[in-house]
Parts: structure tokens; C-alpha cells; sequence
């Protein structure tokens, strides 16, 4: 076992990490919980924070618990690695990372016993097949932190390119900017893809698998796989779209496909809790007649939605943008930096975003593929118009491709801002 942690960190002093962005603060009171999905880099999240505080050997303990040297190892050997940390370092560590916990048998009652101490920065890390926010909350009986890691974001696809940030651009280097959203829309954020380790187009492929036998098969034993598999499939097809399970239903129906209603909506609930898509509710007042609205379905990375597309990418890229506007106030809801994202619909206008913040509307956003104001559709600025006045809201903005502005239309000022500069303000 002593062995183990020396070699762990050695391996670690060797690898290249990007920098994330998460803004995460350790705490002795709380285990801090880093979720998300599958393979957005939580593991590399921890490394990342080692290498930003500049940890050094004698301060931190890693274990990796799908590692084969600790699957092999008793329970009680590896309970024991803090005596085995001060044998080698002659002190305690005051880091201890336990990632994917949740392979330890009785994990929570050793976590537990950590953080009661109070003597140790305790960080967890957990596959959503297995470990997801709300199970640490209950196991740890509300001593735990949650910090979810997406994909990476747009700011880090740049800083992975190299691309320096900055406050103020010059036209060379916002077209440069452009080019490289471009790219980030077709291939999306997860870290294989960025950094060139695998195709997106393969990656895509066997992470819906992944997400299929790891999530659905193995965590919550689901048996009828076809329909599992059928029910992903129509979720990326609709990205930035309504989405109802009655149709899927229907059309597994007319395929000979045996599934119940009940099953598929079940199903659902399970694919969302794997972090995968997103749902997001029409905006009512009532909290009941909102849960029982028909909801647009939003993807986890727009390098997933655009590559099982049966369209072309410049056919895709207004849906893609809308995708990845969702991603980024979803974060903040996960953050807890505003209460909740909806749409609004009435028999004649729409708003893709409604961002709510205590018990008030706080913005109305739309999202359109235009670089002049020509572009914009008169039903997207009647739409916010429509539903500003409806809802109180006078904070609205339309994101889109290339048209910066602020005006004000029959007495409503509405700001228009590039989707790149939204990203990375």
C-alpha cells in the first residue's frame, strides 16, 4: 500500500494538465463531491488541483479505488493509508483524494469518519453510474460540498488551444475566436475530444454505449435495452426541441417495439440522472402546471448533438447554439448562482430561455444564428417584447453569431451580444 501512494504521485508529477476553471474550495467541515458526466474530467479536476496549489508529496493522499493495486487490496488495508502517509512522510496529510469512492465497500462510514476529524480537506469523486449528488448528500448525511464538472467550457477549449484571454480583441483575433467556436460546436468540449486523443465521431459512438451498459444496464438494472437505446437516440435528435415520450412511444409502437409508457418515463428519469440531457420545463407561475408541461430536451455537449445529427452541421448551428446557451445556465443552476431555467410559449410567441432567481424573472433570453440585425427574426424580438411584459422582465438579450448592439424597440431595450463574447464574460 506504501508503495501505492509513493508510485501514484510520481505518476501524477508526469502528467499534462489543462486548467479547468471550477472554482473549488476545499473545506474541513465538508467532503467536497465532484459529479458530472461520464469522462468531463473529474479525475483530472483533482489533478489539476494539485498542481494549482502546488501540493507536495508529504501534503496529499490519492487513490484511484478502480485502480487494480487497490481492487485487490482488504478493506482494511486501505482504511489504513493515513498511517501509512505518516510512516512514509512522517506527518498527516492534510489532502486526501478518494476517486470513484463508491468501489470501497461501506465507503461512507470511512468518508464519514474523515470529515467528522476535521483535520483533513476531503475531496470525493464519483461516476454518476453509481455516485450521484444526492446519494453523497443522504450517505454522508449532509456533510458534503457537490462541485459538478461539464465537459469543457468554451474558455477552456481556448486556453487548451493556447489562445490567450483577454478583455479587448483586435478583428484578427476575433475572427480567430470565431473560427474556433466553429470547431467547438462541431466537436463539443469533452477532454479526449479537445485534446485529440480520440475522433469526436468515435468518441460520440461509445459514449452513448457507455452511458447505455455502465448507466442504465449495470446502476439501475434496466432490462429492455432496445428501448433504452431507442429513447437515447430520440433524446439527441431533439436536442433544443420539445420532447415527448408519448411520441417515442408511439413510434416504438409502430415498430413492433414491446414497451410500456410507464417504463420509458421511468427510463427518462434515470438517463437525467447520468447528467446525459437536460429537460427543461415551459415557465408557468404554478410549480404543478410547469412539472406537467411538455419540456424541451438539451444534450450534454454539442459535440454529441452535432454528431449523431442526420443533418448537416451549417443546417445544425442555430440549435447548436442553443444547446450550448442551455449548458452554460444550467452550470449556474447546479452552482447555485440563479434558481432555474424554463422556456415561455404562448399561441403565438416563444423565448428559448427564461432565467429565474428567487421567486422573480431575472432575464428573458433568446438565441438566433444572425450577424446583422436584418437576420433577426421579427417573431424573436416580438417574442421577448410579448413575454416581458407578461413576466416583468425588462433584462433581455439575444445572443447571437456576429451582431453586437443595444437598442430600444417600442420601449424595451434589448441587448444583442455574440454568443463567443457571451461565453467568455
Amino acid at each position: 500500500m506504501k508503495k501505492y501512494l509513493i508510485d501514484k504521485k510520481e505518476d501524477i508529477k508526469k502528467l499534462e494538465v489543462v486548467e479547468r476553471e471550477a472554482e473549488i474550495k476545499p473545506s474541513k467541515d465538508f467532503a467536497i463531491a465532484v459529479i458530472g458526466p461520464r469522462r468531463a474530467g473529474k479525475t483530472f479536476t483533482c489533478y489539476y488541483l494539485i498542481k494549482k496549489w502546488n501540493l507536495k508529496d508529504e501534503d496529499y493522499l490519492f487513490i484511484n479505488f478502480e485502480d487494480d493495486e487497490i481492487k485487490r487490496r482488504k478493506r482494511e488495508e486501505v482504511v489504513n493509508c493515513i498511517q501509512d502517509h505518516v510512516e512514509i512522510y512522517g506527518k498527516e496529510p492534510e489532502f486526501i483524494f478518494l476517486d470513484e469512492v463508491q468501489n470501497l465497500k461501506d465507503w461512507e462510514s470511512f468518508v464519514y469518519s474523515l470529515v467528522e476529524k476535521k483535520r483533513y480537506f476531503v475531496f470525493l469523486t464519483g461516476s454518476s453510474s453509481k455516485l450521484l449528488s444526492k446519494e453523497i448528500a443522504t450517505q454522508l448525511r449532509g456533510r458534503s460540498i457537490n462541485y459538478a464538472i461539464f465537459p469543457f467550457s468554451f474558455r477552456e477549449f481556448l486556453l487548451s488551444k493556447k489562445f490567450p484571454l483577454k478583455k479587448i480583441y483586435s478583428s484578427i483575433e476575433e475572427a480567430k475566436i470565431k473560427n474556433l467556436l466553429n470547431e467547438y460546436l462541431q466537436k463539443g468540449g469533452f477532454p479526449l475530444v479537445v485534446l485529440e486523443k480520440i475522433d469526436e465521431k468515435t468518441f460520440a459512438r461509445e459514449y452513448v454505449d457507455v452511458v447505455l451498459y455502465k448507466d442504465l444496464v449495470e446502476r439501475f438494472k434496466i432490462e429492455n435495452i432496445d428501448a433504452a437505446r431507442f429513447l437515447l437516440y430520440s433524446l439527441i435528435e431533439s436536442f433544443s426541441k420539445e420532447f415527448s415520450v408519448n411520441k417515442v412511444y408511439k413510434a416504438m409502437k409502430e415498430r413492433g417495439m414491446k414497451v410500456s409508457n410507464k417504463i420509458l418515463y421511468t427510463y427518462l428519469s434515470y438517463i437525467q440522472e447520468t447528467f446525459f440531457c437536460f429537460l427543461v420545463k415551459k415557465f408557468y407561475y404554478s410549480y404543478r402546471k410547469s412539472e406537467l408541461s411538455i419540456p424541451k430536451v438539451y444534450v450534454n455537449d454539442v459535440g454529441i448533438a452535432n454528431n449523431f445529427s442526420r443533418y448537416r452541421f451549417s443546417e445544425n448551428i442555430g440549435r447548436l447554439m442553443e444547446n450550448l446557451v442551455l449548458i452554460e445556465l444550467k452550470k449556474l443552476e447546479l452552482n447555485n448562482l440563479i434558481d432555474g431555467v424554463f422556456y415561455y410559449k404562448d399561441l403565438q410567441n416563444e423565448v428559448d430561455f427564461v432565467v429565474k432567481k428567487g421567486l422573480n424573472v431575472e432575464q428573458l433570453i433568446q438565441v438566433s444564428y444572425a450577424s446583422n440585425k436584418d437576420e433577426i427574426e421579427r417573431r424573436e424580438i416580438k417574442g421577448l417584447q410579448r413575454a416581458s411584459e407578461l413576466l416583468k422582465c425588462e433584462n433581455l438579450l439575444i445572443i447571437t453569431w456576429d451582431y453586437e448592439d443595444e437598442v430600444r424597440i417600442e420601449n424595451k431595450k434589448i441587448v444583442f451580444k455574440p454568443l463567443w463574447k457571451w461565453l467568455l464574460t
